[in-house]
């Protein structure tokens, strides 16, 4: 009895292996899918060869190196890190690290032309006409936010 209970133990470890094997690997026939979600020959032919090589004995590891050698890198869904996969991994990083760059200096360079207007009008300076603007834009409060039934009855009525 307690040699049966061993033995369903066993099989219950390699369908979980197996399975969670299968989720990590594309079907080559259909590109979109798991094997494990997929119908095709060629997907049953790999869940059986994945099963097959876990009674066996070998690592997950071991395994997904064997596929990655037989049918491609693209077989796997999770690309290894090396150089030709780097600008993959890191373009995500760049983009927002090179939006943030230019973000930060627009913000320190209006806040540098504020401070320098500033201290222009302080001096006695006069500003130019484009600097009298942008000022009045940051002194100027925001007009409030939303819609009224007076302001749509207002616009509806032409004024």
């Amino acid at each position: 009895m307690e040699n049966k209970d061993g033995e369903v133990k066993k099989a219950q470890v390699v369908e979980a292996r197996a399975r969670n094997i299968s989720h990590n690997v594309r079907c080559t026939e259909c590109g979109s899918q798991s094997i494990e979600d997929s119908q095709a020959d060629i997907a049953i032919l790999l869940r059986k060869l994945i099963r097959d090589e876990i009674r066996s004995g070998k690592s997950d590891k071991e395994i997904y190196k064997k596929l990655e050698e037989d049918y491609g890198e693209t077989v796997l869904y999770a690309p290894k890190f090396d150089l030709q996969t780097a600008a993959l991994w890191l373009s995500p990083l760049l983009v927002a690290g090179a939006a943030a760059g230019i973000w930060a200096y627009n913000k320190h360079r209006q806040n540098t032309n504020v401070h320098i207007m500033a201290l222009n009008l302080v001096r006695g300076v006069p500003l130019t006409p484009k600097e009298k603007e942008t000022m009045l834009d940051l002194l100027t409060p925001p007009p409030p936010q939303g819609v009224t039934p007076s302001s749509l009855w207002s616009r509806w009525r032409g004024q």
